[in-house]
């Protein structure tokens, strides 16, 4: 997403429906796992942990929340990097055992690397970069 200083992107929260909660599967640990996409261009850039903290939080701040296994903690995309995303749509599959969610992402990307998106690899050339089809 491009951005300029006279037009940053906002967070807008999202309805929080109770029934859609309740639909959404998490794991024996607690957990879904979400899949965001840029929604300018539709490039899947992570996959990340929500519980269901976190995507309640997601959804009433309309910033990315997820939930850190490693760290055992929340954590909002961006707050250290710079790199956040604003979500404009979040959806869930037809077992309800994944969501996606549809951002503007600010910054350099998702990536803690610095790429665009965590899917920068291929298998037969790991470190050949992504070349849209």
């Amino acid at each position: 997403m491009h951005t300029t200083e006279n037009h940053p992107p906002s967070a807008t929260p999202l309805p929080v429906d109770e029934d859609a909660l309740a639909a959404v599967v998490y794991n024996s640990d607690g957990l879904v796992p979400a899949i965001v996409q840029d929604v300018s261009d539709r490039s899947v850039l992570m996959m990340a942990w929500m519980n269901e903290t976190s995507l309640r939080r997601t959804l009433e701040t309309g910033r990315t929340w997820f939930w850190s296994r490693s760290r055992q903690e929340l954590w909002c995309k961006g707050e250290t990097s710079g790199d956040r995303q604003y979500v404009r749509w979040l959806r869930y599959d037809c077992d309800g055992d994944a969501l996606l969610v549809g951002v503007d992402q600010e910054g350099r990307g998702a990536c803690h690397t610095g790429n665009r998106t965590c899917f920068y690899r291929s298998f037969g050339s790991p470190d050949r970069p992504l070349v849209d089809p």
